[in-house]
């Protein structure tokens, strides 16, 4: 499964998504992938992202397995969940 955050780094939340991920990965040893949605609009266009940042949890299908949306980041154990 694939896990991927979609946001612009040079927002007012930035920071505190960089911060999850840091701990994402300090926590965990894995690394979500991340998108620009500046840089890759075909992506937020074909899964309906319109709001940053955004995490999604794709399968291995391309479906849709989970999303968070919004400043107010997930747990860590929720994402986890689907890094397995």
């Amino acid at each position: 499964m694939r896990v991927v955050c979609v946001y612009r780094d040079d927002q007012d939340y930035s920071r505190a998504v960089n911060e999850w991920l840091e701990n994402v990965r300090r926590q965990t040893g894995r690394e979500i992938e991340t998108i620009d949605p500046d840089r890759d609009p075909a992506f937020c266009e074909t899964y309906d992202v319109v709001e940053y940042p955004s995490i999604l949890a794709i399968g291995e299908r391309g479906e849709v397995r989970a999303f968070w949306r919004g400043k107010d980041l997930p747990l860590i154990n929720e994402v986890l969940y689907y890094m397995i």
